[in-house]
């Protein structure tokens, strides 16, 4: 069976238009390179057809008119901008909200995790070990806090693994350095975020290792999705990897959601991989619907 329009879908990661592009200086501010520093989005190069919408006077409006046209009935957004709040806050049954954090602000970092879990409600918190400045890999004892607080609050964390789209050193997110954390908190729900590429084939193997690890397919089309991540689902992983989009930043969901009937999942994969495994992670009530 391919994938049927009207399945119901949760996104596990998704945005709303913004004009401008000063929301990726953080990336700017550590590329070298000229070309990175003059694109609107510091991965262009990778996503050579990214939407270009504007926003207009209503960005949530334009996300959830995407939403609705594809049967996405929640999206796990961030949490840290004005519209993004707006939306959690009009919107409590179409949004959940992740918590972003920065290792290199210490316990400043702690407590904004404790502060939008009371105040907001977050679902999840998320980290870009390549994007913060200075870097901090998955592994490191700057993260170990972070973790921590995840395992106490019984947060997943999003985490983004492998080779950046962006021109930013790799080594923070190489997928061997998951091992340890899982080791060290086998409590904590891990799931990472961008690929896991070129490591995909260990990112398998982890996720058979340790029962707390997911992988989700966010910022990549379908048609494009590991051959090695659709094998596990088919076999032994159909409860561990996610659907994650990337809309508006890299990916249009029409883009998407035309893509999926070609993935090669089995029948019973498809609902686990689309709704089922990310309500189980995010702590989503079943009966929440839009």
């Amino acid at each position: 069976m391919t994938f049927t329009a009207g399945t119901p879908v949760i996104d596990t990661m998704i945005a709303f238009p913004r004009e401008g592009s000063e929301q990726y200086d953080f990336i700017r501010r550590q590329t070298k390179d000229a070309a990175s520093r003059a694109m609107a989005f510091p991965a262009e190069h990778v996503f050579t057809d990214a939407p270009k919408e504007p926003p207009g006077d209503d960005p949530i409006g334009v996300t959830l008119r995407e939403m609705d046209r594809h049967h996405v009935e929640i999206g796990l957004i961030g949490v840290d901008d004005e519209v993004s709040r707006r939306a959690l806050a009009k919107f409590p049954e179409r949004f959940a909200g992740a918590c972003a954090v920065d290792p290199n602000t210490g316990m400043d970092g702690v407590r904004k995790i404790v502060r939008d879990y009371e105040e907001l409600g977050i679902r999840a918190v998320t980290a870009f070990p390549a994007g913060t400045f200075p870097q901090v890999p998955i592994d490191d004892r700057k993260m170990y806090p972070i973790y921590a607080k995840c395992v106490e609050l019984d947060l997943p964390i999003f985490v983004c693994a492998g080779v950046p789209g962006p021109r930013l050193k790799m080594d923070p997110q190489r997928v061997e350095r998951i091992d340890e954390v899982m080791y060290d908190f086998p409590e904590l729900v891990f799931v990472t975020r961008h690929g896991c590429r070129p490591w995909v084939d260990l990112a398998v193997a982890l996720m058979v290792k340790w029962p707390n690890l997911y992988y989700s397919t966010s910022a990549f089309a379908p048609k494009h999705y590991p051959k090695a991540i659709v094998d596990y689902a088919n076999t032994r992983g159909a409860d561990r990897i996610i659907y994650g989009g990337y809309f508006p930043m890299g990916l249009s969901l029409e883009r998407i959601f035309a893509e999926l009937p070609g993935v090669p999942f089995r029948d019973h994969v498809w609902p686990r991989f689309l709704h089922e495994n990310a309500r189980r992670v995010l702590k989503l009530d079943p009966r929440r619907q839009p």
